[in-house]
């Protein structure tokens, strides 16, 4: 049985903000602090940092971001799953809400958004991880 360490990251972050939590711990991965990353670069949450608790256990620290009580993400989404994965070329990724939101990928240049994909002439694609807006 394997366990989607993506989806799970994406629950918790989901959870946090229902919950109007200040910030929420994580499993700290390289793909996890990518796409923290990315949604720092955007806009979506405020921070994020590797933070060391007890024991040696790595976590990430995400802080959220919030207009006026209101959270930035308002949906995170995972498209590709374990079970069924959904590979893409950047020509045929639709804009999320108009423009509004990113579509995470996946691809040979690192994990980036449809935006920069675009502009970095990825034409390959890659697989599609998450949608957010």
């Amino acid at each position: 049985m394997s366990i989607d360490t993506i989806g799970n990251f994406l629950t918790i972050i989901r959870n946090a903000i229902m919950a109007s939590k200040p910030f929420a711990l994580a499993p700290n991965s390289r793909m996890n602090m990518a796409i923290a990353k990315i949604l720092v670069q955007e806009g979506f949450i405020a921070h994020v940092e590797a933070v060391t608790l007890d024991e040696n256990k790595k976590r990430l620290k995400v802080t959220f971001k919030y207009v006026g009580g209101e959270s930035a993400i308002h949906s995170i989404d995972r498209v590709s799953k374990p079970s069924r994965r959904i590979y893409e070329k950047v020509k045929n990724i639709k804009p999320t809400i108009g423009g509004l939101g990113i579509s995470i990928l996946s691809t040979n240049r690192g994990v980036i958004t449809d935006k920069q994909a675009r502009d970095k002439n990825v034409f390959v694609g890659g697989e599609l991880i998450c949608r957010v807006w």
